[in-house]
């Protein structure tokens, strides 16, 4: 394992809009900060075919970046724009279906887990992660506590590696960190401020680097 890769790290969450050549350069912003595991797109209310031009827009920034692109929505956008995996928003048929189709091409993964039962349900069909908490879902500047819970209970017997959301509060990764999840995935926390971004993706990583901890090889 890399340094980097011994500790939790960020998922970003691209935030709504319909102007797919600012949310490109938000997004540049925001990646030029430091260490992004993944990038999740989600299709909010757009269109398929707007959807389809802002997929086309953001997968390469990501992509360029060295981070994972994952779209939730539309497979097909996902496969046009050539993205690296889809992130499932429905429930367990959903999230079955995508794995038969795509899976290991592509990274495959969801979440809508409200309890350990649901997890436990997900997790017996081998996707590539599960998310605890939902898009939109920081609406405090602290994780949710369940959230929290799920993933501390999941990264000490599960091997699927799972990404909890955080809050509003960029410090709110370590919360995260400490539970012993893989992945901490922040939407408003970094783009609330587009301009401070980087800064944040920066202050982040800074935070995670010095106190989150390290996983055993």
């Amino acid at each position: 394992m890399t340094a980097i890769e011994d500790r939790c790290r960020l998922v970003l969450i691209v935030p709504e809009g319909d102007d797919a050549a600012a949310r490109r350069r938000m997004l540049e912003d925001a990646l030029r900060g430091g260490d992004v595991a993944s990038v999740i797109v989600p299709q909010y209310g757009l269109d398929d075919g707007e959807f389809q031009k802002h997929a086309e827009a953001l997968v390469p920034v990501i992509q360029a970046a060295g981070a994972a692109a994952l779209i939730a929505g539309d497979t097909r956008v996902a496969g046009r724009a050539k993205a690296d995996g889809i992130h499932v928003t429905g429930g367990l048929e959903a999230l079955a279906d995508a794995m038969e189709k795509h899976s290991p091409r592509l990274i495959v993964g969801g979440g809508n887990a409200k309890d350990r039962h649901q997890a436990l349900e997900i997790g017996e069909i081998g996707p590539d992660y599960i998310l605890f908490g939902k898009i939109g879902g920081d609406i405090k500047p602290e994780a949710h506590p369940k959230n929290l819970a799920l993933g501390e209970w999941w990264a000490s017997m599960v091997e699927v590696p799972c990404i909890v959301m955080g809050g509003t509060d960029p410090a709110s990764a370590l919360a995260v960190a400490e539970t012993g999840a893989e992945f901490v995935a922040l939407c408003q926390a970094v783009f609330a401020e587009p301009a401070n971004a980087a800064q944040v993706v920066a202050s982040v990583n800074a935070l995670l680097d010095e106190k989150a901890p390290r996983f055993e090889d």
